[in-house]
């Protein structure tokens, strides 16, 4: 089979999680800075100041970085919404797509090495459903390298579910735990104090990280995602106000607060946990405004028509502001010699608006619900996130 190739000038994307593991399982992720520097591949050079080259092609079988072994409907790990063919789409293209830089070829996921070099330890995704997401992917890349998948199992029996906030996947073999946690803006919500302006319906604390944090120190990596849900329709228009101290601020912008929000949780992230063990990533925006027709997902516009990644560079989107406070909290704990990394995907994923489940929704969706052009298909775009 031919390979269909374009060139597409880009951003530098960050090193990939699996390139950053350790060569030696005794201390997990310990090497971790030693194996970023050996790396030579472009794409870590610089974060949004070297531009080069990269290719998107067909490859003659599907996952071949992945090396996936088996399709979503044999994986045991996904939530019904991420699961498309069972919800009936029959187009495959998408799952063949991958991102490679010019200047060297990925390499191709081992979920055996993956996994022995994380024995023994703990890894924690927190954030809104696009770290779910991106755990969920994660957990069906991991799956190819356990030969009995019921060694693989969620630790208090509960079902791989949007419904649940926290979500534990127990990899029996290696004695290594995959954790989720539901934290959508990374602070606490909750009620307004008492005599606060009448509207508020609930406040978001700017300065107070939330409540799962307690349960994040000690682990061995940290994968961070925030930002969906700071918009004015998940907040302000909900009658959810900003809160410092004691105080409700009626006046304070969405971006504001968020950039507030950020600042928490570097603070947290300094104080709370042990530079010498763990490993901060946080990911950034994952785009959903370019993937839609006719309006956002949210409000009736449309992803269920694109089979193939854009091809039109000049209908990317400007860079979000919530990637630039983003950015600068990573830089500020970079600077304070933390082990903390930019997750770069968002110009990566924009292309790939053939990613998303859009009307093959989860069964018992209803048939006027809005197309789902936020999230992605698994196997999919999140896998080349991991």
């Amino acid at each position: 089979m031919a390979k269909e190739v374009f060139k597409l000038e880009a951003p530098s994307p960050t090193p990939f999680l699996m390139d950053l593991l350790p060569q030696k399982p005794h201390s997990l992720f310990s090497q971790i800075l030693i194996a970023k520097r050996e790396l030579t591949c472009a794409f870590i050079s610089s974060l949004f100041l070297l531009i080069f080259s990269v290719t998107f092609f067909n490859p003659v079988r599907p996952h071949s970085l992945l090396g996936i072994g088996f399709l979503s409907k044999d994986c045991p790990f996904l939530d019904p919404g991420f699961r498309r063919w069972q919800n009936g789409r029959r187009d495959v293209a998408y799952r063949n797509w991958r991102w490679q830089p010019d200047s060297c070829d990925l390499s191709r996921f081992n979920a055996r090495d993956f996994l022995e070099r994380s024995r023994n330890g703990r890894i924690v995704f927190a954030g809104d459903s696009l770290g779910r997401n991106q755990w969920e992917s994660l957990l069906y890349m991991l799956g190819q390298g356990v030969s009995n998948l019921s060694k693989i199992y969620e630790e208090y029996g509960n079902p791989i579910s949007k419904h649940r906030g926290f979500l534990s996947m127990r990899f029996e073999d290696y004695n290594l735990t995959v954790q989720y946690f539901g934290a959508p803006f990374l602070v606490t919500t909750g009620r307004p104090p008492p005599n606060s302006p009448g509207g508020v319906r609930g406040v978001i604390q700017l300065d107070k990280l939330h409540w799962f944090a307690e349960k994040w120190a000690g682990v061995d990596v940290l994968v961070f995602n925030a930002g969906h849900w700071w918009n004015y329709n998940r907040t302000l228009n909900m009658g959810l106000y900003f809160q410092e101290g004691e105080a409700v601020n009626m006046s304070m912008d969405v971006m504001e607060a968020f950039k507030k929000s950020l600042q928490s949780w570097k603070s947290w992230a300094m104080e709370s946990l042990d530079p010498a063990r763990t490993f901060v990533f946080f990911r950034n925006y994952s785009p959903e405004r370019l993937n839609c027709r006719n309006g956002k997902w949210s409000n009736g516009g449309s992803c269920n028509t694109s089979t193939a990644p854009e091809t039109d560079q000049t209908k990317m989107e400007p860079e979000p502001i919530n990637n630039l406070f983003i950015s600068q909290g990573v830089k500020q704990m970079e600077t304070a010699d933390r082990k903390a990394q930019l997750l770069n995907i968002s110009y990566l994923s924009e292309f790939r608006k053939d990613g998303h489940p859009s009307s093959h929704r989860e069964p018992g969706t209803p048939p006027q619900a809005p197309q789902d052009c936020s999230h992605w298909c698994l196997p999919g775009v999140p896998d080349t996130w991991n």
